[in-house]
């Protein structure tokens, strides 16, 4: 039977007036619900924070190992090296609202679990590790959908300063929460009870982001006419994405050296407080609240900064101070010299991870943002519990000092390598979906395929599209290079298969050839196109010479059958 063209739904992005040359660093806190998501997010980051450092110190009490302590940072950071995929191919199909509130509810029970446990004596260094997981896990499949909603959120001119301001609100917990934490650890006899009572907080912690969640009425920016894909479909086009899109493989290449050296920071920091610097949980804390302090003010004043440095000197400066500061931490003993170090690295590391989550939230289109920043947190989370847990390993078997200078070393030779991968050069692509004008071609009846067809590659697939173009000599070699940065959108859309052919008879006549796993698949990549993609094609159309426009040619596999009945897809324009 004959297909009904399917359309997307495309909605609108926040409405805004006209904006300043010079934006406010707090401007998307006038938008009420941003400012609520904001505001819950602030709270649990603060538990987080205080739990991070509780359960670190907790692990000093439990294990004199490094590489067990170490291992806590690494708990934190493999689920979302394990999952970020998944995640954010699940935050591309299902309500990311649902998902968010499960997600939440996942990490409230398993700190409330946790807290229990500690209260009752019953933790070791196996169960703290274990239940750490646990929560990352929550954590892990959260972000990318957590991430992905700025756009619903706020105008996508407004997404610099949210990320900021995202950063912000992670970094006043951070500024404040371990402290907190080490205060009410060390307000406690024992480690387990103040820990325990963290532990609680924490859970509670997560119930303001939950009801910010549940009274949310979301409207998405996107929402496919067609079947969702399924998780695996998902994560292979979320992946052929990354693979033909150069920008982003710039930021997730930045994004996992930068973390895997820097994490020697993060990993070893209660190690230097415990043993170097001979501090309790409350040392612990100020000096994981130094960093906290120096990430809010990077922060609050990156908007300043974007407008008088570049990203890339902006990623390099940060690498060159935290080489300082890993140096600092590993021969000095003085309290009063490694506090404003820390304040400093902390603004080092904001200034780093805001530009690069930056980069990423603006380089690719809405169908397949969560899916990018899944990639993007595994890449980072990857780089941090690599790194935590080689520098762990050679301190335990060498020393603490010997760990952060191999980082130092590491992190400095690895600057002039990584620099030729630009960050945010040029124009912001504009991922605004097209609005196609001819509505998609129908299928012929004769192939007698129903709609439920249409995704089975098998019945409907793979299916090869041919656009005929007629190009004089003298266009030819503009003509290629056009062609050619149409293939990465091809490429990047969903086909799986692309070539560019010459008739040997015909110098003048070029097919361009790409190959999709099933007609639901050719159908999904046209509301994949996007505003920025359609001028690549035009691009390419304005070099045919010819009255009628680039010719263009669908065709389905033809498998053996017993009784074949030859038929043809009629010709569109594309």
């Amino acid at each position: 039977m004959s297909q009904t063209p399917l359309q997307a739904d495309i909605k609108s992005p926040p409405p805004s007036s006209p904006l300043p040359t010079h934006i406010s660093g707090f401007a998307p806190l006038k938008i009420p619900l941003f400012r609520d998501r904001w505001i819950a997010s602030t709270i649990s980051n603060l538990g987080t924070w205080m739990q991070d450092t509780a359960g670190t110190w907790l692990m000093t009490s439990l294990t004199a190992s490094p590489l067990l302590i170490a291992l806590m940072q690494t708990a934190a950071s493999l689920p979302v090296l394990l999952l970020g995929l998944l995640a954010g191919a699940t935050a591309d199909i299902f309500d990311r609202r649902k998902l968010l509130i499960f997600w939440q509810s996942w990490m409230l029970v398993s700190v409330a679990i946790l807290a229990v446990l500690t209260f009752l004596g019953h933790i070791s260094p196996w169960v703290l590790l274990a239940f750490t997981f646990l929560l990352n896990i929550g954590s892990a499949m959260n972000n990318p959908a957590w991430q992905a909603i700025v756009p619903e959120l706020v105008p996508r001119e407004l997404i610099p300063e949210t990320v900021s301001l995202n950063a912000a609100s992670n970094n006043l917990a951070r500024a404040v929460g371990p402290a907190l934490g080490g205060l009410m650890v060390a307000a406690f006899a024992h480690t387990g009870p103040g820990a325990g009572s963290v532990f609680f907080l924490n859970a509670l912690s997560f119930a303001g982001v939950i009801w910010v969640l549940v009274n949310w009425k979301r409207i998405p920016l996107f929402k496919s006419a067609l079947p969702s894909e399924r998780i695996a479909g998902s994560i292979r086009s979320g992946l052929r994405y990354v693979r033909y899109a150069p920008d982003l493989q710039s930021s997730l290449l930045r994004a996992f050296t930068f973390t895997f050296f820097v994490s020697a920071i993060w990993a070893l920091l209660a190690v230097v407080a415990a043993r170097d610097l001979h501090q309790g949980a409350l040392g612990y804390g100020i000096l994981n609240g130094a960093l906290g302090i120096g990430a809010l003010l990077a922060a609050t004043q990156l908007p300043r900064i974007r407008r008088r440095v570049s990203a890339d000197h902006i990623i390099a400066l940060s690498t060159l101070y935290n080489v300082a500061t890993m140096l600092v931490l590993a021969y000095v003993r003085t309290p009063y010299i490694i506090i404003p170090a820390l304040i400093f690295s902390g603004a080092a590391w904001t200034s780093t991870m805001s530009t690069l989550n930056t980069s990423v939230q603006l380089s690719v289109p809405a169908w397949v943002q969560a899916r990018a920043l899944g990639t993007y947190l595994m890449t980072f989370q990857g780089g941090l519990a690599s790194g935590a847990t080689l520098w762990g390993f050679i301190a335990e078997h060498s020393s603490t000092s010997r760990a952060l200078t191999v980082s130092a070393a590491g992190l400095l030779f690895s600057l002039p390598f990584v620099y030729r991968f630009k960050i945010l050069q040029g124009p912001i692509p504009d991922h605004t979906p097209y609005q196609w004008k001819r509505p998609a071609p129908v299928i012929s009846t004769a192939l007698g395929l129903d709609p439920d067809s249409l995704a089975d590659p098998n019945l409907a697939g793979p299916v090869r599209i041919t656009v005929e173009y007629r190009i004089p000599i003298d266009n030819y070699a503009e003509f290629t290079r056009a062609i050619h940065t149409l293939r990465g959108v091809r490429l990047r859309d969903g086909a799986f298969r692309w070539g560019i052919y010459r008739n040997a008879t015909e110098p003048e006549q070029l097919h361009e050839t790409f190959i999709m796993e099933s007609w639901l698949d050719y159908l999904r990549s046209r509301e994949r196109v996007t505003t920025a993609d359609r001028l690549i094609q035009d691009r390419v159309r304005t070099l045919h010479q010819n009255e009628l426009p680039p010719k263009v040619s669908f065709q389905i596999y033809a498998r053996e059958v017993a009784n074949p009945t030859p038929s043809q897809i009629p010709t569109d324009s594309f």
